[in-house]
């Protein structure tokens, strides 16, 4: 069932702005306003990414750009507080990046993204040089797919491979990204599969799965 999985590379955005370590505070702003991005990649040498500065980054700035050190939660956020006076990308930058591969398949990228709530990934090859960037936009793309593209995948993928289990009357039907799946079954145990390697097709959004065995008044599977 791995034929048709998506990968970062199917949905990852190719012209990428990054910057440089030395890169200043109001170079770094400028860029986002003018790119209308709220992440940049920190770069050195060949293109190798060393880090990442969003607009999380830059806002200590702001944030203790009038507070008294001495009354600020005493510890617990030197580091935004060492953020606040910094004034290049080197300094202001989170590192190591959070990154991704191009051949990565699209949920170890929605996964990273969650876990450390970051927005983009910058998408490197095997020496961490930038190839990429994929966004949590880039990774919803899946859900534009046709409800018939859907459906086809579907029958062909799941229904077609699981035939000995499956009545050859089973219908497929797409509905807004919801697909159902009405027929015979050998072994009602067998649903849960069905249902996972549905769910499991790119831009499905539920699954309906409306099987059953002869016993249970449908026509089982000769």
């Amino acid at each position: 069932m791995t034929g048709t999985m998506r990968t970062v590379s199917d949905v990852m955005t190719h012209t990428v702005v990054a910057v440089g370590r030395d890169a200043s505070f109001k170079e770094i702003v400028r860029t986002m306003e003018q790119w209308r991005v709220s992440a940049l990649p920190v770069l050195e040498g060949e293109g190798r990414v060393i880090g990442v500065v969003s607009e999380a980054d830059l806002l200590p700035k702001e944030e203790y750009r009038t507070a008294d050190p001495s009354l600020l939660e005493q510890l617990r956020r030197l580091e935004d507080i060492g953020k606040a006076g910094a004034g290049v990308a080197e300094e202001l930058m989170t590192s190591p990046a959070v990154t991704v591969h191009s051949d990565a398949p699209l949920a170890e990228a929605a996964r990273a993204m969650a876990i450390r709530k970051v927005k983009r990934l910058p998408v490197v090859d095997s020496e961490g040089r930038l190839e990429g960037v994929v966004s949590r936009s880039d990774l919803l793309k899946v859900f534009l797919r046709s409800d018939e593209d859907i459906a086809n995948e579907v029958r062909r993928e799941v229904v077609g491979r699981l035939s000995p289990a499956l009545s050859p009357t089973v219908e497929v039907s797409v509905d807004d990204g919801v697909v159902t799946v009405r027929g015979g079954i050998s072994d009602t145990s067998l649903i849960p599969l069905v249902a996972g390697l549905v769910r499991a097709v790119e831009g499905v959004v539920t699954v309906e799965c409306e099987l059953t065995t002869a016993r249970d008044g449908a026509p089982g599977p000769p």
